[in-house]
């Protein structure tokens, strides 16, 4: 739709996908090239394969619907998306799967020289999953966020050696926006919804913005959240937290909300959750643990790949282990009065453990 007004031009003919994809997709999937003559957007077009196929792919189309779009990704039968161009408009990055067929596949940088070219990866050797992406102003750096340890990360990519750079480190940040010298970013915690903010590309000078959620914080009480580490599966390094009880004593017994993430490729990590979020129970009175089982994002690519055929098995384990450490690095929760609750994955879980660890909990949530 032109900003001067007139008719809307389909710029999607002869194709019957949907742009922005079903059911995620958003803005991120569609960018104009910098010239302002074309778009370039993401879809599945791949018939009645849709409901069980990975294969996004990447299209450009002239903006003034007078031709068909051209398809840029149709070597790679997994996803491509989140198309985002240089400020001097030469080289096109994007997201990118490897393997069809699986939903948790590293999405790893991928760079296109534009407007013909071969793309290859960014920092091909990076451990994490990027998410939203953005060009520094200068276009020598790539500014990411990735799940990263149980937290959501914002890291800076030399674009012309691949070197990664961690900017925010603590807290759940996202939708990156270089401006100058500085970056502006959403963050949100255990301990409060999002609120912007903007720090130096170095990481330096971090500032908030905006503090619409601060008196509602203010007159709000909320437990202390830690996170935690034991070992799992195989003797395997796993991650946790726990969120302590409002108006919290130390010589009090507390009973225990033992919350089970979804996914099961996903995390419970340092995020503000607005459905599964933990000050609920810590308000009621509950100590609430979390565990990250293995699986679970941000903590690498084969910890992630773990559990692909095996749904009970490691996670059960970590489970377990996740929880009898928690119990006993902190003394004040009571073991004997101890509800799990899941959705999702997590409610998969919760039917698992009614049949293979019965003894396990007062109460199981589905």
């Amino acid at each position: 739709i032109q900003a001067a007004g007139g008719a809307a031009v389909d710029v999607m003919k002869g194709m019957d996908a949907d742009a922005p994809t079903k059911p995620f997709g958003g803005a991120e999937e569609i960018t104009f090239t910098t010239d302002g003559k074309s778009v370039v957007f993401t879809a599945r077009d791949v018939g009645r394969e849709e409901a069980w196929s990975t294969d996004l792919d990447l299209y450009v189309a002239p903006i003034d619907g007078s031709a068909k779009p051209r398809c840029l990704t149709d070597a790679n039968k997994a996803t491509d998306t989140h198309p985002v161009f240089s400020p001097d408009g030469k080289t096109l990055a994007y997201l990118a799967m490897a393997r069809p067929g699986y939903e948790a596949d590293q999405y790893r940088i991928m760079l296109r020289p534009w407007p013909e070219g071969e793309a290859k990866a960014l920092a091909a050797t990076w451990d994490r999953s990027a998410g939203d992406i953005a060009w520094s102003d200068d276009g020598k750096t790539i500014l990411a966020a990735a799940e990263n340890l149980g937290q959501q990360s914002l890291f800076a990519i030399e674009v012309g050696y691949g070197t990664v750079k961690t900017v925010v480190e603590k807290g759940n940040n996202a939708a990156p926006q270089p401006v100058g010298d500085r970056l502006v970013y959403g963050m949100d915690t255990l301990l409060s919804p999002v609120e912007l903010y903007s720090v130096k590309l170095d990481g330096s000078d971090a500032k908030a913005i905006t503090k619409i959620n601060a008196d509602k914080v203010a007159a709000t009480k909320m437990g202390e959240a830690e996170q935690f580490s034991f070992e799992g599966w195989n003797k395997e390094m796993v991650y946790g937290y726990v969120v302590k009880p409002v108006d919290f004593d130390p010589k009090k017994k507390y009973p225990i909300a033992f919350l089970i993430h979804g996914g099961p490729q996903g995390s419970f990590g340092n995020h503000f959750h607005y459905r599964w979020n933990p000050q609920a129970y810590a308000g009621a009175g509950y100590a609430a643990v979390m565990v990250d089982f293995h699986g679970s994002t941000g903590y690498g690519q084969a910890f992630c790949d773990s559990i692909r055929g095996d749904w009970g098995g490691k996670t059960l384990e970590d489970l377990k282990k996740g929880l009898d450490a928690a119990v006993k690095k902190y003394p004040w929760m009571d073991a004997t009065r101890a509800a799990a609750l899941g959705a999702s994955y997590g409610g998969y879980m919760i039917n698992w453990i009614a049949g293979n660890w019965p003894d396990g909990f007062k109460c199981l949530v589905c």
